[in-house]
């Protein structure tokens, strides 16, 4: 598929930023949810991990439907949610890192026909397939600029 350069690589080489994101927290700290109740770091974790398996699902939608209509994602209405929520750190990675290979394979071996293909968000309108890759690659990033936060805040409680 026809990517642009930098998407594919932000595609290779975001996740690589992990190691310099979590350092050496520890299991408390990833597990410490912020006083508003929002998620920790290793629910944030978690959630990419069930994002990147939707994003599959979406893209399989999209290489077999014509436009198919897909819905926003909330982990709220998502009955898989509460089985990635509750795993350790360590198994949330390994399964990240798994999961991302498949949608690198992925995104590097459909057509330029293929890469055409659309799928309409309910939010943002149709978008072709190397939209939806941005798209999943933004959010993913917010979610990595929330996990730094919350390990800062929980570093932060840990030296008070």
């Amino acid at each position: 598929m026809k990517l642009p350069a930098a998407t594919r690589r932000r595609l290779e080489m975001q996740l690589q930023a992990l190691p310099a994101i979590l350092g050496d927290a520890t299991p408390d700290e990833t597990a410490r949810r912020p006083p508003s109740g929002k998620w920790s770091a290793r629910e944030n974790l978690a959630h990419l991990v069930r994002h990147h398996e939707v994003f599959l699902q979406r893209l399989d939608r999209m290489l077999e439907e014509d436009a198919p209509r897909i819905e926003r994602y909330r982990a709220e209405d998502d009955p898989e949610w509460p089985r990635w929520s509750e795993k350790p750190t360590a198994s949330i990675l390994r399964r990240l890192r798994a999961l991302r290979a498949r949608i690198v394979k992925r995104v590097r071996s459909p057509s330029a026909a293929q890469a055409r293909r659309v799928g309409v968000h309910s939010h943002l309108g149709p978008m072709p397939v190397p939209r939806w890759v941005e798209f999943f690659l933004v959010h993913e990033g917010h979610h990595l600029y929330v996990i730094m936060g919350r390990l800062g805040e929980a570093r932060g409680e840990r030296s008070a």
